[in-house]
């Protein structure tokens, strides 16, 4: 992965649909740097971490990404991925602004086992917050993921056999998608044509000037088709979403810090609070990298990511466990 920090587009690429940069988020991403990224009237500015907190607004609210825990996996490079969940969780809980929820964008568990699903969302509940999930493919092994959408049915809808849903917080639009059922060719992503005629009709009646944040496990951009890191369908629902002026798509499932800016919407593949993995290309294919034990933190890490509803502003800040000092 290139970890050098890409040009944003400049602010005279504004259009007359209500389609702004200063509601736009964006990251200029290295992996775990701990730098926050802006944009207010256009401009890009940083700050470190402790800085921009001081900064938010008593207007904002926040949440966290996590993803991609695998609580079962016991091989290098991390035989105990529920104590590096914990420190994850651990630095949520002393965070200096309480985040309104939490999202799990998948590969909660490593088997989908009971048990597995059992130790992660106890872990998850020390949080003491709102938690919104998706699944990653690991988490549907069992009975194409019966298991998965009963534990968590109130999210879906009790007795509903919809895998995907959406909900509103403070001016913002969430989604969250299924694309891990019905795997293409490679191990793509895929949505199906159920999934993306509710997403158009859960879009219609909203402003282009609403923030939408769409989240799943496997990236809806084309990251590396190659290893599956891709969505089949996704130019269908990327289509849907083109008419609004922020749109901000988060995934795991690469287990690393990614980012690609396209018009108005903005892709982010997160860290693993489990294990990496390698670079787009960099080996024979995906699977976890092993790193010595010194190095394996700076490698995991979360998201936070803020909305300041009195200026439209939303940041993310991704940072690694060692940073955290988890």
């Amino acid at each position: 992965m290139n970890t050098e920090p890409r040009d944003l587009p400049p602010a005279s690429e504004l259009d007359d649909h209500g389609k702004r940069r200063r509601t736009a988020l964006s990251c200029m991403a290295w992996a775990g740097a701990g730098v926050l990224w802006t944009i207010s009237g256009g401009v890009p500015r940083s700050s470190l971490i402790s800085s921009a907190h001081a900064e938010e607004s008593a207007h904002s609210f926040s949440f966290v990404q996590i993803s991609d825990s695998h609580i079962g996996f016991n091989k290098d490079p991390n035989t105990e991925p529920a104590s590096t969940l914990e420190a994850a969780i651990g630095r949520v809980r002393k965070m200096p602004q309480r985040p309104a929820f939490m999202i799990h964008t998948g590969d909660i568990t490593h088997l989908s086992t009971p048990a597995q699903f059992d130790t992660a969302t106890q872990i998850i509940g020390n949080a003491g917050m709102p938690v919104h999930y998706v699944p990653g493919e690991h988490d549907v092994l069992v009975d194409n993921g019966d298991p998965f959408f009963a534990r968590f049915s109130v999210q879906y809808g009790r007795g509903s056999t919809r895998h995907w849903y959406s909900f509103d917080e403070g001016g913002v639009h969430f989604i969250g998608l299924t694309n891990v059922i019905d795997l293409k060719g490679g191990g793509l992503g895929f949505l199906g044509d159920e999934q993306l005629a509710w997403l158009k009709q859960d879009l219609q009646g909203r402003t282009s000037s609403t923030p939408i944040v769409v989240f799943a496990h496997i990236p809806l951009w084309a990251l590396y088709p190659a290893w599956g890191w891709g969505t089949d369908d996704s130019a269908q629902a990327l289509a849907l979403l083109n008419r609004f002026g922020s749109v901000t798509v988060l995934n795991g499932h690469v287990h690393q810090v990614a980012q690609k800016v396209e018009g108005d919407m903005r892709f982010y593949s997160a860290m693993s609070t489990a294990f990496p993995q390698p670079a787009p290309g960099a080996a024979t294919g995906p699977g976890p990298m092993k790193v010595g034990a010194d190095r394996l933190r700076s490698m995991l890490g979360l998201r936070a990511v803020t909305h300041v509803a009195g200026r439209e502003q939303l940041a993310i800040v991704d940072t690694s466990l060692a940073e955290a000092g988890a």
